[in-house]
């Protein structure tokens, strides 16, 4: 196995409540038997704070809002579990930050797996996939991102990573049907 499927923060709380994050579901999820039947790893991230927000960074108003919101980025809440069917071979990743990397043992169970490709999904565009698409690159891994895979609040945002941003920076953009 040599490549990975990273899917980033579909969960309960953020497709429930935005939708531009439950228009990925469908396309990711008809994605996901492919995947697996290819020998693909899949690996949910979900994003979630401590209760008591022993980890809310101070001063970021953006992590606060999050926070402030509630049951839907509280860890072990119902709003942090992933709203895609997760199978007994899958990873699953709690992170606390934008990139699936920062402060999560992603790299290290890859890496055991002798990852060298990862194939990026989920929301937001310009959040969790860039900041996980740029620190997959500076580790070293190939990286493309399923364009229908992936979501943002602001649709030309989504366009200009998709178009412009993600291709300057030598990672392929496909749409699910396509990527093999």
């Amino acid at each position: 196995m040599t490549t990975a499927l990273i899917i980033g923060d579909l969960q309960r709380g953020i497709t429930g409540s935005y939708p531009f994050a439950g228009q990925v579901v469908p396309p990711i999820t008809e994605l996901l038997p492919r995947a697996r039947a290819a020998g693909v790893l899949v690996v949910f991230v979900h994003f979630a704070f401590r209760g008591n927000g022993a980890d809310l960074p101070p001063g970021n108003e953006l992590y606060r809002t999050f926070y402030d919101a509630g049951d839907a980025f509280h860890e072990g809440s119902a709003g942090t579990e992933i709203d895609l069917p997760v199978a007994d071979e899958d990873v699953v990743v709690l992170k606390r930050r934008a990139s699936a990397f920062a402060g999560t043992d992603l790299d290290l169970v890859l890496r055991a797996r002798g990852v060298d490709t990862l194939v990026i999904a989920g929301v937001a565009t310009s959040a969790m996939v860039a900041a996980t698409c740029y620190d997959a690159a500076d580790r070293g891994y190939q990286v493309t991102v399923l364009r229908d895979g992936c979501g943002d609040a602001d649709q030309a945002m989504h366009d200009f990573f998709m178009d412009a941003v993600f291709p300057s920076r030598g990672f392929e953009v496909v749409p699910c049907a396509d990527w093999s």
